[in-house]
Order: structure tokens, then C-alpha cells, then sequence
């Protein structure tokens, strides 16, 4: 296949194709969870990333299997970009025992193991020293992997940021500090939480590049992140990534988006929306046609509404599950 866009891992127009089609899972599933939580049969709350699949499409992208991923609460998108089975994550939302976690982590905390996939944390900055620790874990075994550490921008002020940048530093370990910057912490402007212009500023303070991406551009997305994970494979040390981007949605179910207006919403929509301008840059790019990039959207439809029909199938998790494989055999 040829490479009609240039970008640093050598993507060619069938690998592109298929991150379009991810795009479309990870919006599409994210639209299935609103519905169904809406109608009562989703528990616990959601975080949704709507908005937000550039993001986690493109970084996800170059990593292999064997790469460890730490996600955060708003971790659906990155969890299927990094391969986690997504009939299985349905199953996981709707409590069932074919979830990834057996019914009994819900939304805020699927894990894959085989997919790299360390699992997503339900507290603010509690992926960051999971990472850490996976990457020092690579290190000590040589085994060539590097974890990536999802988190959003009110992270960043979390404690656990700053110790774990300072450790990931002075050992040089195999890591990527991935920060997805949506403008907005759970009910304030990021302005007001940091005063800083950049959040990848703070890699200064710990001797580490940093870099702010348009979260919303694959491309870039692939590429700035592509360079920080051959870094950290090479044993060069970690990398500070922000992803500027944008969630539709509020931060969670019970968020009635008071601090912002509906005008900035609908410009970010119509302006910016990542798989929107994904398309228009690939049919520009001749890797697929208007026809071809709907035949896509709907095989990502069909897609999600097998793995609803799975998860509603799956046996529902019971009181007697609560206490199994919380401890080693």
C-alpha cells in the first residue's frame, strides 16, 4: 500500500484506514454508553471522551502490544486503541461476568493484561506512578517495553505528577507522560488551575522534553508521539506530551456544563472535530473516497452493535463474585 500522507512511523493508507475506522469505534461506543447509562442500565457513572478520538487514536497507534498503557478516567478511547477487546469492555459497563474485569470494575477501571492494557484508575493522577513503576519494571528486565501514562490536565497538579516525573527522570526510564489537555478539569477553565502558558512547560523542571500537540490532528498525534516512544525505547528517558483537544460532553454524568458556553461547544463541533478533519484530509489525500469513509463508519457501527449484543447476553456478576480473584491462587 502506498503512503499518501507522510508521518514518522511510516503509516501506510490501509494502516490509516484502519485508525479512521477506530476513531469511529471509540466515538460510536461512547455515544452507546451515554444512551444506555441515560436509560439506567449503565451504573457507576461515565466519563466520556467524546471529541477526544485523535487523541487516543493516534498515540495508541505506535505502540506494540507488548507496550503498557496506564489510562485514565476518561479511558474508553484509549483502552481501544490500545487493542482491548471492546464486546468485552461493553460486557464490563453493563456488570456482566464476560467484562473485561468479570462485571466488577465498571467504567473506571478496564483492564486487558494481554493488550498491554494495566488499566484505567478512577483517581485523579493514580496512573502516574503505575507507569512509573511498569517502566522501571522494563528497565531492570531489558525486555525493550515502554509504558505510556494517560492523564488529564487537572493531573498535572496532582503530587503524584511531579514525584513521578522527578523518578521517571533520574532512572531514564522507558515512559510517556501522555497529559490529553480538554481545556476544562472537572468545572473550571485550565487557566485557572496552572499558571503556566503550557502544561509540557513543567518538563523543564524535571529535565525532560516536552511538547504541545493539536490533540484533534492524528497526524501530529502520530507523530509527536512516535518520537517520544522510540526515545524511551532507545533508553534516551521519558517524554512530557500534551494533547490540546476538546470533550463534547461534560466531565461526567452529573455534570451540567455550567462553566462554558454553548458557542465555544458548537465552534469546537463544527470547527474541529477530529474525525471530521481526518476524513477531509484522507479523501484530500486520495486514501479513500466520500463512498469509502461512510462503508467504514458503518462497518464501525456494526461493530459496536455486536458488542452491545454481547455485553446484554453476558451473565450479570452476582454478590457471590465479590471476592473472587482478589487474591492470588
Amino acid at each position: 500500500m502506498p503512503i499518501s500522507i507522510a508521518n514518522k512511523a511510516n503509516f501506510d493508507d490501509l494502516k490509516l484506514k484502519e485508525l479512521f475506522e477506530t476513531m469511529w469505534v471509540i466515538r460510536l461506543f461512547e455515544e452507546k454508553v451515554d444512551f444506555f447509562f441515560a436509560k439506567g442500565m449503565i451504573h457507576g457513572t461515565t466519563h466520556l471522551c467524546v471529541g477526544q478520538e485523535a487523541s487516543a487514536t493516534g498515540s495508541g497507534s505506535v505502540l506494540k502490544t507488548t507496550d503498557w498503557i496506564t489510562a485514565s478516567h476518561r479511558g474508553h478511547g484509549q483502552t481501544i486503541a490500545k487493542g482491548t477487546d471492546v464486546p468485552q469492555m461493553m460486557a464490563e459497563l453493563f456488570g456482566r461476568r464476560n467484562g473485561t474485569n468479570k462485571g466488577k470494575g465498571g467504567s473506571m477501571h478496564i483492564a486487558e493484561m494481554h493488550t498491554g492494557n494495566l488499566g484505567a484508575n478512577g483517581i485523579v493522577g493514580g496512573g502516574f506512578p503505575i507507569a512509573v513503576g511498569a517502566a522501571l519494571t522494563s528497565k531492570l528486565k531489558k525486555d525493550g517495553k515502554v509504558t505510556l501514562c494517560y492523564a488529564g490536565d487537572g493531573a498535572t497538579n496532582e503530587g503524584s505528577f511531579h514525584e513521578s516525573l522527578n523518578m521517571a527522570s533520574i532512572w531514564d526510564l522507558p515512559v510517556v507522560f501522555f497529559i490529553e489537555n480538554n481545556k476544562y478539569g472537572m468545572s473550571g477553565p485550565v487557566e485557572k488551575m496552572t499558571n503556566v502558558k503550557n502544561l509540557s512547560d513543567r518538563s523543564a523542571a524535571y529535565g525532560m522534553p516536552g511538547i504541545t500537540i493539536d490533540g484533534n490532528d492524528i497526524i501530529e498525534v502520530i507523530n509527536a508521539t512516535y518520537d517520544a516512544v522510540e526515545r524511551a525505547r532507545n533508553g534516551e528517558g521519558p517524554t512530557l506530551i500534551e494533547s490540546l483537544t476538546y470533550r463534547w460532553k461534560g466531565h461526567s454524568k452529573s455534570d451540567a456544563k455550567k462553566y462554558r458556553t454553548r458557542e465555544e461547544e458548537e465552534m469546537w463541533r463544527e470547527t474541529k472535530d477530529p474525525i471530521a478533519l481526518a476524513k477531509e484530509r484522507f479523501i484530500k489525500a486520495g486514501i479513500f473516497s466520500e463512498e469509502e469513509a461512510e462503508a467504514i463508519k458503518e462497518k464501525a457501527v456494526a461493530r459496536i452493535e455486536a458488542a452491545v449484543e454481547f455485553g446484554l447476553n453476558g451473565e450479570v456478576a452476582s454478590i457471590d463474585d465479590l471476592m473472587t480473584h482478589v487474591y492470588a491462587d
